[in-house]
């Protein structure tokens, strides 16, 4: 997720916290053509300043809809060579295959991209407008090649045979059930690669793992599936306002077991204004996933293998899905304002970071506003390859764990169920072993 930003002092590169990605920090680049559809609207003067943690609301408040569904036909996607519309994802390049005569293609880059300096106002990806509660999700087409009638439930898949001609069709076009995309980022790991992440991730932990759990440990049911996001890009002006301590003098003072450490530090009032620039900001849009309560599930695990490479996703097209499973979005923007909002705010303090070197006892800061001008939304299919274990805890409690894996960079993360009274045991070893050599330490220099 690039970000840049500038203010009066020098850029310095920084890193996302918490569950965001790595972010890169550099100087605004000058003000280059547009990819955004035009006219884009002029960007409006920036609300006033408020001591509050808050982010502006954009301006125009309707939000201009951009289709990335043109063009796109519902019913028979066929070969561009020989017709067949027996096509697959060939993982190991990232392209579309064709079973019969082996061509391999890609569909076209995504659209909806451009210069976040020239971003003004608010777009949104025909895929990212609100859902239409109780639309159909069963819907019928007719097959272009034979004329029958097919039903395609999309609460299930977005493919089905046609049963006369044996032809596939797709749905490519949106509608208003959160089940067809913008983009989709193709997978790039085969499931026996996944496996064998899988299996040394859970290798390393199996010490300590439930003996039921290292029984019934397999990978042969892993599932390749495209989970629902919204990605944002995001132009905004950041002001901030606090105070920093710098160490002056470090000294002790007293004598034997009366000796005490203090500081001395000036106290300075310090202020940054900048502006950050947002590339490709990254939030589930699964209202399942989004409740997170450790305590409760490890829906956690899906954030910590980010990023995925965005620049690689193409605009949305069914046969991507073929073989794999998807997760229908069902969460709308205003749902996902407060997530994006409180993580443009964990960037903007980021960005100051690196810029407050100096105040090495530390910074307060009492004031933060995020004024955006601009911002852009879609929504994406990204892969990810996904290991379940129900655990049945003794009370009866149940907890599902997960270990995922980024479908495209291999990234790996997740919970493996823990042999409670083993780690107890060996804890208390160590306990011991540590109170032994201390005791053995004093009794050496009595």
């Amino acid at each position: 997720m690039p970000v840049s930003a500038s203010d009066n002092l020098p850029p310095v590169a920084g890193a996302g916290q918490g569950v965001l990605p790595p972010v890169a920090v550099s100087a605004p680049a000058p003000p280059a053509a547009a990819a955004f559809p035009s006219p884009l609207p002029v960007a409006p003067a920036p609300a006033p300043p408020v001591a509050v943690q808050q982010i502006a609301p954009p301006q125009p408040t309707q939000p201009q809809v951009v289709s990335t569904a043109s063009g796109a036909k519902d019913g028979v996607t066929k070969c561009p060579r020989c017709g067949s519309s027996d096509i697959v994802l060939n993982p190991m390049t990232g392209m579309l295959h064709c079973n019969y005569c082996h061509t391999e293609w890609s569909a076209p880059a995504d659209s909806l991209t451009g210069d976040v300096h020239q971003l003004s106002g608010t777009w949104l990806g025909s895929g990212a407008q609100d859902i239409i509660p109780g639309t159909d999700v069963v819907m019928t087409f007719k097959c272009s090649a034979c004329g029958a009638e097919v039903v395609v439930d999309t609460r299930e898949a977005l493919q089905a045979r046609c049963h006369w001609c044996r032809n596939t069709l797709s749905v490519n076009q949106q509608i208003p059930n959160g089940a067809v995309p913008d983009i989709v980022l193709p997978f790039r790991l085969t499931k026996e690669q996944a496996q064998h992440s899988i299996e040394a991730f859970v290798g390393k932990r199996r010490f300590y793992a439930h003996p039921r759990f290292r029984q019934e440990f397999t990978t042969a049911n892993i599932m390749g599936v495209y989970l629902p996001y919204m990605v944002v890009d995001i132009k905004s002006h950041v002001r901030m306002a606090g105070q920093g301590e710098h160490l002056v003098r470090r000294y002790t003072v007293g004598s034997g077991d009366n000796r005490k450490t203090r500081y001395d530090a000036d106290l300075y009032d310090i202020a940054r204004d900048f502006d950050l620039l947002i590339d490709d900001l990254t939030v589930e849009a699964s209202t399942e996933r989004l409740q997170q309560t450790t305590s409760v599930n490890s829906n956690n695990i899906i954030n910590t293998i980010l990023p995925f490479p965005l620049e690689a996703a193409v605009q949305f097209n069914a046969n991507y899905l073929r073989g794999y499973t998807s997760e229908k979005r069902d969460a709308n923007r205003d749902a996902l304002s407060s997530l994006v909002q409180a993580q443009s705010r964990d960037i903007a303090r980021t960005r100051a970071r690196s810029t407050t070197i100096f105040y090495d006892r530390g910074v307060r800061w009492e004031s933060l506003n995020l004024e955006v001008s601009g911002q852009l939304w879609k929504t994406a299919y990204l892969p990810v390859w996904l290991y379940s274990y129900l655990e049945i805890k003794g009370s009866g409690k149940k907890f599902l764990h997960y270990v995922a894996v980024n479908g495209v960079t291999g990234e790996t993360m997740g919970s493996v169920p823990i042999h409670t009274p083993k780690l107890v045991a060996v804890s208390a070893v160590i306990e011991i072993i540590g109170a032994i050599v201390g005791l053995a330490v004093v009794l050496l220099f009595v």
